[in-house]
């Protein structure tokens, strides 16, 4: 064993358990040792495993989780080990010889996360050094810390479990709000006879059929009202010519929260509710309103307040949105679905603030001398700012096709650009430090304008024109003319085609600046390594840089980050399983980073990204372990695309 054991020998040497015996005692007991290698993925300890001894971490990374082999659900993990950690604490019991009161069932399983190598310590070989007191102290401590940590993480967990059971979004699903059974008419039936039926059944909506039975529209009140009334058409007109097609579904079995995601995110009030199994079987219909019945209504009518508030009440809006944003995060609803929500307010918001800035521009200029888009940038531009910071984006104009044009069109849209920037300074956005703004040169301009501007950033890549690539990169179109969008998304992709050094040396950047390895389980650090993590810079940036240089490779622009993932799995770029592991990774950060960033602001601290970890949550801790081990992935992902691994 003793060959065997040679390249770890030191590392297991200076191990508490053998630190203090002798070269003759040590080598004996590495003789009655067993070195063990299991691949990725691999059982290390199985529910029902015999536990004779204790293995002892070398190399890679395990987690201890509870399986569950009689559903589908997915296995919860309790805690992540790396190299020096011993798996088989609860064995410990049976080596003091504590008889067991009765048998137990439900025991932990351990896998190796990636490749691990574990020394197999069997009980004779820990009685051989039990009568250390260092081995027992050392052994004690480890206990009393796992101990500790369970007893935090099951406090935490019955703590979460009562406030779900209080939560509507976590008991509440859509079948049991919606109104069933709908409403429903077939494509031929006149529209004066669909309206006699609405009325008859108190119906707000009514469902549209095709004689196959499958549903084909939806027609609501608004829909009677603009599309009959306002056009006098005839009573006899068919339902299928007013109806709104391919309407908006959502299943049965969505929760609460869910259902005010795609309401918010759609612009619609009412949704056809499906079977789970059969998505062209209607079983109900839901409605904003069903829904704010079981919330403060007051919060949710910021819709409206957003789509027609003036430029006197703009910054009462920003605090209309945090009580939302404070409502979503009290529920526990998942992070990426608050971001989908206030993500939608916000770009409501900022819409708003564009359309009044355009309206006085041409109160003071007349209508603009070319079509024109806006684009954010940013946390704004990936559809991550969940509370308001600065300013980040652009204009795009259309080309002019002469000296004279071109000085109107900078005249008229720097003012535009301006006007812009004052309205959403007035909602509560302060200006970019940076100047990224569209009230800047350098940040407005025709499509051929930006064309030279990306070439130049692709000729000469410095780490500043990186930077400022990184942060054009997050570009999301928002605002103005769509036909000048997809010329622009045109001339961005001729440019990264052209100018491939640019990815280049931007995924060089990433193996300077790798994600930090936690070398060692969260607890650990607390008394000898990190006390904490700038999250957006360890984390989120690294996360967002590789995700954007890869799509861009891969001429994927203008997304948001999990649209940036779906296209590199349908371009068969990106494999399920990681793309789903990026999906966490992207929820802990971002929940993470949202939950601090909102405790701050209640305690009037100033903003900052830095996490500390004894104010983390247990299972956070070990849930940002994983995390950071998938962005790190994500890292080595990008610099094999560009052969520098």
């Amino acid at each position: 064993m003793e060959q065997e054991i040679n390249p770890y020998f030191k590392q297991v040497n200076q191990h508490p358990l053998f630190s203090g015996t002798s070269a003759a005692e040590f080598g004996d007991l590495m003789e009655r040792c067993q070195l063990r290698e299991y691949q990725t993925a691999e059982k290390i300890l199985y529910s029902q495993s015999p536990r004779d001894g204790f293995l002892l971490m070398l190399e890679g990374v395990t987690e201890v989780y509870v399986s569950f082999h009689e559903n589908d659900r997915k296995n919860e993990v309790l805690e992540v080990l790396e190299p020096g950690e011993i798996i088989g604490f609860s064995s410990l019991a049976d080596f003091l010889g504590e008889p067991a009161v009765r048998e137990n069932p439900y025991t932990v399983e351990v896998q190796a996360v990636e490749k691990a190598v574990c020394l197999h310590i069997p009980n004779d070989v820990l009685q051989a050094v039990w009568h250390r007191e260092e081995v027992r102290d050392y052994v004690l401590r480890q206990v009393s810390v796992r101990l500790r940590d369970i007893y935090t993480s099951l406090a935490e967990q019955v703590h979460l479990a009562a406030r779900w059971g209080e939560s509507d979004p976590f008991i509440q699903r859509v079948q049991d709000m919606m109104t069933t059974p709908p409403v429903i008419v077939s494509e031929s039936t006149p529209v004066s006879e669909a309206a006699e039926k609405m009325i008859q059944k108190s119906a707000s909506s009514i469902i549209v059929e095709a004689d196959s039975g499958e549903m084909t529209g939806i027609i609501t009140e608004k829909d009677l009202v603009q599309r009959i009334a306002a056009s006098q058409k005839a009573g006899t007109e068919t339902v299928a010519s007013i109806m709104s097609r391919e309407p908006y579904v959502i299943t049965r079995q969505a929760y609460y929260y869910e259902a005010m995601s795609s309401f918010l995110m759609n612009g619609v009030k009412h949704l056809p509710v499906t079977d789970d199994y059969n998505s062209s079987k209607v079983v109900g219909v839901i409605t904003l309103s069903d829904l704010l019945k079981n919330k403060n209504r007051g919060k949710f009518d910021i819709l409206k307040e957003i789509e027609t508030v003036d430029a006197a009440h703009l910054p009462d809006i920003k605090y209309a949105i945090y009580d939302i944003l404070e409502t979503l995060l009290h529920d526990r609803i998942p992070a990426l679905h608050i971001l989908r929500v206030v993500t939608r307010l916000y770009d409501q918001l900022v819409r708003q603030c564009a359309d009044i800035a355009e309206r006085e521009i041409r109160k003071k200029h007349g209508e603009p001398p070319l079509p024109y888009a806006f684009y954010l940038m940013g946390s704004g531009g990936r559809g991550e700012q969940f509370m308001l910071s600065d300013q980040d984006h652009f204009l795009v104009y259309g080309e002019p096709g002469n000296e004279e044009e071109k000085r109107e069109a900078e005249q008229y849209f720097r003012a535009l650009g301006n006007e812009i920037v004052l309205y959403l300074e007035k909602a509560g956005y302060k200006r970019c430090d940076g100047n990224m703004m569209a009230s800047e040169s350098n940040w407005r301009g025709s499509v051929s304008d930006w064309g030279d501007r990306l070439r130049i950033w692709g000729l000469r890549a410095t780490n500043q024109n990186i930077l400022l690539g990184h942060n054009f990169l997050a570009f999301r179109f928002l605002y103005g003319n769509q036909h000048l969008h997809q010329q622009f998304l045109t001339a961005v992709e001729q440019q990264f085609e052209r100018s491939r050094i640019f990815l280049y040396r931007a995924a060089g950047q990433e193996r300077l600046q790798p994600v930090p390895s936690l070398d060692h389980p969260v607890r650990a650090l607390f008394r000898v390594k990190r006390h904490h993590i700038d999250i957006k810079k360890h984390a989120l940036f690294p996360f967002h840089h590789c995700l954007q240089i890869l799509a861009a490779h891969h001429n994927i622009f203008g997304k948001m980050p999990l649209d940036m993932i779906e296209a590199l799995q349908e371009k068969h770029e990106m494999e399920e399983t990681f793309a789903e592991d990026l999906r966490f990774a992207y929820e802990t950060v971002i929940r993470i980073r949202m939950e601090q960033s909102w405790s701050r602001y209640q305690r009037k601290e100033g903003n900052s990204s830095e996490i500390l970890f004894t104010q983390m949550k247990t299972s956070d801790k070990e849930a940002l372990i994983i995390a950071l081990k998938t962005l790190r992935s994500l890292q080595t992902k990008v610099l094999t695309t560009f052969g520098m691994t």
